[in-house]
């Protein structure tokens, strides 16, 4: 059975773009097609899909005031958020919302199968009563039954799984470039402190392969390279 997906997005082309990306998917279905925030709300009040696309600036709300509307009344849906603005405040209050992923205007399609199979990845993992979940009750969750790694290696206390995909998405999308901890934050919107344990693990996992570079002005920096993720 198909997961089915509510597309929410205001300019036809865009909304064509998704449309076919998600049905080029034998593992999704498009319920409907809607232009506006306030629509959406109204057809959510009569129908629960598997997952909403939803473009950040549509007419009458922004991402975040439809994402509180509807914890308000108690639903916490998946969403993929779409956003022509890569703005670090937006994006950090949408994942603090608990957003599953944010697409920065324009994307290729490598990176929206990324954004559907982490859904997939969330929603084999949840249990059925996931709408009653909040971000942090999700990582939990996530934490708890993710399995031990190869070679032993665990996961650090205080690094969590839906992090973890995200940085290993940006990298996996960037294969074969060489990027310090510095660059990776920026993209991914972590600070560098923390970026820099998650690649600390991914190092010892073996995800990563580091090197050091002296053609900064004389000051040698580390880099980056992803290796591939466990078992794949």
């Amino acid at each position: 059975m198909a997961y089915s997906v509510l597309i929410v997005e205001d300019d036809p082309m865009v909304a064509a773009i998704d449309r076919q990306y998600v049905e080029s998917d034998s593992r999704f279905q498009v319920l409907h097609v809607l232009k506006s925030g306030q629509e959406a709300l109204g057809v959510l009040e009569q129908c629960r899909p598997d997952l909403i696309i939803l473009d950040y600036y549509t007419p009458a709300m922004d991402g975040m005031e439809f994402v509180d509307r509807l914890h308000a009344r108690g639903q916490y849906p998946s969403i993929i958020m779409v956003t022509s603005a890569n703005d670090r405040e937006i994006v950090q209050g949408l994942l603090s919302r608990g957003v599953l992923d944010y697409l920065v205007k324009p994307f290729a399609f490598a990176r929206f199968r990324q954004a559907l199979d982490k859904f997939i990845q969330l929603k084999t993992t949840l249990p059925d009563n996931q709408d009653s979940l909040d971000q942090q009750a999700i990582d939990r969750l996530l934490r708890r039954t993710e399995r031990p790694e190869a070679g032993g290696v665990q996961m650090s206390k205080g690094l969590n799984a839906a992090t973890l995909e995200r940085v290993r998405g940006f990298l996996s999308a960037n294969r074969g470039q060489a990027l310090t901890s510095e660059e990776i934050a920026e993209q991914v919107h972590l600070s560098r402190i923390t970026i820099r344990r998650y690649v600390n693990y991914m190092v010892e996992t073996g995800e990563l392969t580091s090197s050091i570079d002296y053609q900064t002005g004389g000051r040698p920096s580390i880099r980056y390279r992803y290796a591939g993720a466990l078992g794949g």
